[in-house]
């Protein structure tokens, strides 16, 4: 059967430039339920263009968002997943694409950039490279078989992607001019794009090829905002400590690292 993964997170959505919009600790609920209602319609416009090529498939749809960033009971013709990674499994899978996507921790005028937290991470590096959620996370389906064909988000986080996956689609939804700062597509231009975009990936998925372009043995390097704690000693004989805000984790076993 064929069947699609969509990845989620709630940074990357038209309209969408605010850390108050995307953390509920911040304390503007409002402004979190309206980021989540914005997202949630455009992976409904993802689906909507999957489903125009593939009507009968099956489409799963993870919320990768930390707090959660998807209205559950919103989805229109894809299966809600929260817990654990799923993304880890996606043998059988025919492609994976991402939705409401942002670009790595440290990059010029990235709207709400950062690196699976924006509250601690500086930077990721696998095997010397500097990497992101979307990097990373094509990497683990390209190990597994599965060719990354979509996203969708702001311009940064799409040539981004074109760095691991250049035959990529992409639909750009906002221009960043900052880390809080951005200009925005219209919701309704932004599901447009986002339909039309999903529909010509799926029509292409068998030209793409599963992203396998950094191998094992990997050696995950990151760099925290402030100084870790305690005496420098981990139980975990994979775990190095470089300094006060840098670890690094060996491993041959990609899936056993924190991405």
């Amino acid at each position: 059967m064929t069947a699609f993964f969509i990845l989620t997170d709630l940074e990357g959505p038209a309209g969408i430039d605010s850390f108050t919009q995307t953390r509920p600790d911040d304390g503007f609920p409002e402004r979190v339920e309206a980021a989540r209602a914005l997202l949630t319609r455009e992976v409904n416009a993802c689906i909507e263009g999957i489903r125009s090529v593939y009507p009968d498939c099956r489409i799963d749809v993870w919320d990768g968002h930390g707090p959660g960033g998807l209205i559950a009971d919103g989805l229109i013709g894809g299966t809600y997943l929260r817990e654990g990674q799923p993304y880890k499994k996606l043998e059988g899978y025919t492609a994976l694409l991402f939705v409401g996507q942002h670009a790595m921790a440290g990059t010029i005028n990235g709207p709400l950039c950062h690196t699976y937290s924006s509250k601690t991470v500086s930077y990721y590096k696998l095997n010397g490279t500097f990497i992101g959620e979307f990097g990373a996370r094509a990497l683990i389906a390209g190990t597994q078989g599965v060719p990354t064909i979509f996203l969708s988000g702001d311009d940064k986080a799409a040539l981004e992607a074109r760095m691991f996956v250049p035959d990529i689609e992409t639909a750009v939804v906002k221009t960043g001019h900052g880390v809080e700062a951005a200009d925005h597509l219209s919701a309704e231009e932004a599901c447009r794009r986002i339909k039309d975009g999903s529909a010509k990936a799926v029509r292409r998925t068998a030209e793409f090829m599963p992203f396998t372009g950094i191998a094992a043995p990997y050696v995950l390097e990151i760099g925290y905002l402030n100084p870790l704690q305690g005496n420098g000693e981990s139980d975990d004989p994979r775990v190095e400590r470089i300094n006060d805000r840098t670890v690094r984790i060996s491993s041959n076993d990609l899936l056993s690292l924190p991405i």
